[in-house]
């Protein structure tokens, strides 16, 4: 088995480019993700892990073993492991996956389609929130309109704690994704404070999108003026807005208490 010890590897050195840089990450079209867990969810949910590296005394190669199926396996030591681990609870080990290409003509949708849509967000700790929320729910998909950054962040990752793998995602721009949805005969509900009704007082258990913007500016004025219906959760406090992805959820819970889960 092969071994590496040196961070001035050729192999290691790419391999920080990939943790570092997002051109790196599109030019291979290879991404690292960090931790037994978020590897298995990976697998599961269709990526390629190429390769597999492990720090023997976190993670024995045994365990390295079960979760690497046909991907390579390297051992590294303390120095290389550090350098690479993004976070502290990497579990010593990190496996080296294909990235994949998030088309709306591959989501595989139900009859009766729960979609979340989330416009712009720009924090991967608020992309890593909203997918969470979505695997939580178990939407048929979440649509991220004219992203601003690249899903395999290692934050995003991190963030999502596996449940980038777990969900249907696809991206795109905003006449593509209206355009999508107008051909599907997905109703799309658009949270924002202009023009908009109570979320509660819809009707979401049909063919439904439920559309959020960033906290700053929130939706752009085609998704207002496309939607079905704009919507609004109605606020008792001094501030107009509230995190994304805690708006997300009020709306999606509703959505699956009305559908009867």
């Amino acid at each position: 088995m092969k071994q590496i010890t040196s961070l001035q590897n050729p192999f290691i050195k790419s391999l920080v480019l990939l943790q570092e840089k997002a051109k790196a990450r599109k030019q291979s079209g290879t991404f690292l993700i960090e931790g037994q867990r978020e590897i298995t969810l990976a697998i599961k949910g269709g990526y390629e892990v190429e390769t597999i590296l492990f720090y023997p005394e976190i993670c024995s190669e045994s365990e390295a073993r079960k979760l690497s199926g046909n991907a390579e396996l390297i051992e590294i030591n303390k120095e290389v492991f550090e350098k690479l681990a993004y976070r502290d609870t990497t579990e010593g080990i990190i496996g080296i996956a294909n990235s994949k290409k998030f088309q709306l003509s591959d989501l595989k949708l139900s009859n009766n389609p729960l979609i979340l849509i989330a416009e712009a967000p720009e924090k991967p700790g608020n992309i890593g929130a909203l997918l969470r929320t979505a695997d939580a729910a178990n939407l048929d998909a979440v649509i991220i309109a004219n992203p601003k950054g690249d899903l395999f962040n290692p934050n995003v990752v991190r963030s999502s704690v596996g449940c980038l793998f777990t969900n249907q995602i696809a991206t795109g721009s905003t006449p593509e994704i209206i355009a999508f949805l107008k051909e599907k005969k997905i109703n799309f509900y658009c949270a924002t404070l202009q023009n908009s009704t109570s979320y509660h007082t819809q009707d979401y258990t049909t063919p439904t999108a439920l559309v959020v913007g960033t906290e700053a500016s929130g939706l752009t004025q085609e998704w207002r003026d496309e939607a079905t219906q704009n919507i609004i959760i109605p606020m008792q406090g001094e501030i107009d807005s509230m995190n994304v992805s805690v708006a997300a959820a009020i709306l999606i819970f509703e959505a699956k208490r009305q559908r009867g889960f």
